[in-house]
């Protein structure tokens, strides 16, 4: 019979690895050496530290001249969210190749540069707040003015399109219609458009997909312009944006595809890879969960099993709300590895 001791004290066998240790606050400065850490904290922050690691790899070797596309992938509420700011940094500063997003991540980008969005409170009354115009994005208020502005821009945007489309003798792609939006936001508007990702996608020509562009108050203009004109003549291609951006991957020597939530974005980029053979490297950040089998929850480890990511491919999953993980993401990868670069 076992002894009680023998069975908890149960002999284990050496394992190697690395030691599990956070920062010594005594022993560090900044927030660069604590970043450091991460990998060995365990839990999220190490997925996190992983995620430094991936996209370090990455941004060494495009420094080096070699090609990896990066692709980024993001839902309307990050844009919602300050991390729009730091999209847009991205993309000014030539670190993204080809973004995919929803149609709240167009509109509300393009709002945002007419005015602001308002910092509010989780716990309201709803039905008042409705009441009053006002809607509510989680924590963050969004007034109805905001919306009956951008009308004031879209409805003559939208007529600039009918006329280029009847001009070409075709429609326009929902990403040159994005496109087409960021020069029209360099016309129209002032500063306040420096800090839109549609705007310096547009001057940095970084493509922006869109395929399910009437999904928000886009949509709703669309349905306005086309009802009160009897229009039936604009139209927006998504047909021919699924080739370009397959070729976008396809035509990549390595790829990296980096992902904030799930949804129809992050389907389309690690489709888009399928065709390739998949993603080189992966970075996703989500809080949804794989038990209900959506695309959303799925880890990377699934992709793999669709060839949308490849066997060998180097990627992690953040289990995190972006809000809290990518401004340090970023931050650690870009600013800090870029001032090595210079040293």
């Amino acid at each position: 019979m076992t002894e009680p001791k023998d069975i908890v004290l149960k002999e284990s066998e050496e394992v190697e690895g690395v030691p599990v240790e956070g920062p010594w606050l005594d022993d560090v400065s900044s927030l660069e050496e604590v970043l450091d850490y991460y990998e060995r904290i365990g839990f999220q922050a190490t997925h996190l530290g992983k995620a430094i690691e991936i996209w370090r790899k990455v941004e060494e070797k495009r420094a080096k001249g070699e090609e990896v596309r990066v692709f980024l992938g993001y839902t309307s509420n990050i844009i919602s969210s300050g991390l729009r700011e730091i999209i847009a940094w991205l993309v000014k500063e030539g670190k993204v190749d080809v973004i995919v997003t929803t149609a709240g991540g167009i509109e509300e980008d393009f709002i945002k540069a007419l005015k602001p969005f308002i910092l509010g409170d989780w716990n309201v009354n709803d039905a008042l707040m409705r009441e009053k115009g006002i809607n509510r994005i989680g924590n963050i208020f969004v007034p109805n003015d905001r919306y009956i502005e951008f009308e004031k821009y879209m409805i003559p945007f939208f007529e600039r399109i009918l006329e280029m489309e009847k001009e070409r003798g075709k429609p326009l792609t929902a990403s040159e219609f994005i496109y087409e939006m960021g020069r029209y936001m360099d016309e129209k508007l002032g500063k306040e458009k420096e800090k839109s990702v549609i705007y310096w996608a547009y001057k940095r020509n970084v493509p922006i997909f869109c395929p399910a562009i009437t999904d928000g108050s886009i949509g709703d203009m669309l349905y306005f312009f086309k009802e009160e004109r009897g229009d039936r003549e604009l139209i927006i291609d998504i047909a021919n944006d699924i080739v370009k951006l397959n070729n976008l991957a396809v035509t990549a020597k390595e790829t990296a595809s980096i992902i904030l939530g799930g949804s129809l974005p992050k389907h389309a980029i690690i489709n888009a890879n399928l065709f390739r053979g998949g993603t080189d490297y992966a970075i996703y950040v989500t809080t949804a969960i794989p038990w209900d089998g959506s695309l959303s929850g799925a880890p990377p480890s699934e992709g793999v099993s669709w060839g949308k990511i490849r066997a060998k491919a180097d990627y992690v999953e953040i289990w995190a709300d972006a809000t809290l993980v990518f401004p340090l993401l970023v931050w650690k990868v870009m600013k800090v590895y870029k001032n090595k670069l210079k040293g």
